[in-house]
């Protein structure tokens, strides 16, 4: 038997396991989210459904994950996540760079020769550099597989980077595992990589190839990797204070060009964004700085407590968080000063989602759409973070079915709206009369009328 992360047993045929996993997909795909059927019975359990179902449980429930977030499996990234300047200055910043050598000294030199690639990303899921077999980074490149584009499990569901980061953990992804049907004659195995002092997730590192990119002694290999990643980042981080130690100056800083930036559309944990990178930002703290960020001018305690808890009398409560946001704030270098009495943020945190209600304003559809990666923080109820998602997805869902042209209006209802009969409806409504797409949205409309 396999660990669970690994995807075959030693001796195993991969091309029968491909075989049975095809299969197992499209069973899976082609049943209704409201209805799950024999192995794939949520209800039972993951563990005892994946067994039934001949799968491992982290693939079935990173692809009911997927299910849950509406990720359609045919379709791919097409834009990149962030722009050329964006990545240009993550590659320069990002402190996984610091371990490029490692990497490319364990990992790449045997990719090369086995007909693999490398791939490291951040901790959003976005990769920023892509190397090895030549010919083979041109092939995945064109399922959207390159520095920029986002891999994490919200953007294209279970994938072995996208996976290990949702799981904190190493993992190997074989074939039709992956949950878009454009990855499925790939594999890869891919690891986290921790920030050696506090733990948080910087990155990950994937290699991705045939079926050989997750054989079993992969996994070894990966783990050794990232062992001696994390060993570079250390001895870089204490070198830094060795001459700070020795008073050695520093250079300037350079001056900010932009405040720092909350992300949470779609997002669980959110990220913070600062000239440094990005680092994950746990949920309470996310719903702290969400309500802060909405409150420029600052929040008395009982006001900011009420946002985050949802009850009376919560200051208790809050004022040991705001301590703990404190402290980490500091501790990562954000740039970003608590200050208390009223609490207010200094400087101005910019948040995506109030970015995607004012491009919304602006009647800026298609930007606000190419914004939006999902709702706001999902897993949270706090009320700063459920008023925030109500409104922007009601505007959003208004702007698209008023004024939107048939193009965004199509992404929309795909991605977003996928059983909202007034969306349908209109699309229908606004496609040319030969527009292709119309036979599509004809058989969504009578699939959810048959839902119903």
């Amino acid at each position: 038997m396999t660990n669970g992360w690994q995807a075959l047993r030693r001796g195993e045929s991969a091309l029968e396991r491909r075989r049975f996993l095809e299969r197992a997909h499209e069973r899976f795909i082609g049943e209704r989210a409201t209805r799950l059927d024999g192995g794939f019975d949520g209800d039972r359990g993951t563990e005892r459904a994946a067994e039934s179902a001949g799968l491992r449980a982290v693939v079935l429930d990173s692809w009911m994950r997927a299910r849950r977030l509406t990720v359609d499996p045919d379709r791919l990234p097409e834009r990149q996540a962030i722009d050329e300047a964006q990545l240009a200055e993550l590659q320069r910043t990002h402190p996984i760079g610091e371990a490029l050598a490692v990497v490319r000294r364990l990992l790449l030199a045997e990719a090369s020769e086995s007909g693999f690639i490398v791939a490291l990303g951040d901790a959003a899921g976005r990769l920023l550099w892509v190397d090895g077999d030549a010919r083979l980074r041109a092939r995945a490149e064109e399922m959207g597989f390159r520095a920029g584009m986002d891999w994490s499990e919200h953007a294209v569901g279970t994938s072995a980077p996208g996976s290990a980061l949702a799981l904190d953990h190493a993992i190997q992804v074989l074939g039709a595992e992956h949950y878009s049907r454009a990855v499925h004659p790939w594999s890869c195995t891919a690891a986290p990589v921790h920030d050696p002092a506090s733990g948080a997730i910087i990155g990950v590192i994937d290699v991705t190839g045939g079926d050989g990119a997750a054989s079993p002694h992969l996994m070894p290999l990966m783990d050794a990797t990232v062992a001696a990643v994390e060993a570079e980042l250390q001895l870089a981080a204490l070198r830094r204070r060795m001459e700070q130690e020795r008073g050695t100056r520093a250079r300037p800083s350079r001056p900010t060009t932009a405040p720092p930036r909350l992300v949470v559309l779609g997002r669980d944990p959110a990220m913070l964004e600062r000239d440094g990178g990005a680092l994950p930002v746990s949920g309470r703290h996310a719903e702290i700085l969400l309500a802060l960020a909405a409150a420029p001018n600052g929040l008395p305690a009982a006001e900011l407590a009420h946002r985050v808890y949802g009850y009376a009398g919560a200051e208790g409560t809050l004022r040991p968080e705001m301590v703990r946001l404190r402290r980490w704030l500091e501790q990562h270098a954000t740039g970003i000063a608590l200050h208390s009495r009223p609490y207010r943020l200094e400087p101005p945190l910019r948040v995506d989602a109030h970015e995607t209600l004012e491009a919304l304003s602006r009647g800026a559809h298609r930007l606000a759409l190419a914004a939006y990666e999902g709702p706001v923080l999902p897993a949270s109820d706090a009320p700063v973070v459920t008023e925030l998602r109500a409104a922007v997805d009601a505007t959003l869902r208004e702007a698209m079915l008023q004024s939107a042209a048939a193009e965004p209006l199509f992404d929309y209802a795909q991605n977003w709206a996928a059983d909202d009969a007034r969306v349908w409806e209109t699309l229908l409504q606004v496609l040319p009369p030969l527009s292709p797409k119309r036979a599509r949205v004809v058989a969504r409309l009578e699939g959810i009328a048959r839902e119903q």
